[in-house]
């Protein structure tokens, strides 16, 4: 972990940037600030952006596909809201199992890697319950 970790930052100091899985970039220019806080925060920020950044891109891509497949099977779901790395959805009861096993498999596969991505979901009336 500390190779990676070092890997990173020292690459941020080359190219002024961090890039997620997906190659979206943050750049850094106060990787190199004189003021130490500055600094400091840069160096937090380059560790943690490529791990939260392609979660985010994950999401995203996620979000983008399970809505064309709503369409697609002119479903009556809906997604509500994302909250950090968690989707809500409205739907029909009639649609539930449909529903719940697209979203799944969506997420499960929105991108191949090395290890694999694996998908809590749950269902109920309201986000408690969904989680219970």
């Amino acid at each position: 972990m500390r190779r990676f970790l070092d890997g990173i930052l020292e690459k941020a100091r080359e190219t002024g940037h961090i890039a997620t899985l997906l190659n979206r970039r943050r750049y850094l220019p106060e990787i190199s600030h004189g003021a130490p806080a500055v600094r400091r925060f840069a160096i937090r920020t380059t560790i943690h952006a490529p791990i939260q950044g392609t979660a985010a891109d994950l999401i995203k891509m996620a979000m983008i596909n399970i809505d064309g497949l709503f369409r697609t099977r002119r479903l009556k779901a809906a997604k509500i809201m994302q909250v950090h790395d968690e989707l809500v959805f409205e739907a029909p009861q009639s649609e539930k199992a449909e529903v719940m096993a697209l979203v799944k498999k969506e997420m499960d596969a929105v991108i191949r890697l090395s290890v694999p991505l694996r998908v809590d979901i749950g269902s109920g009336r309201n986000w408690d319950e969904a989680h219970g």
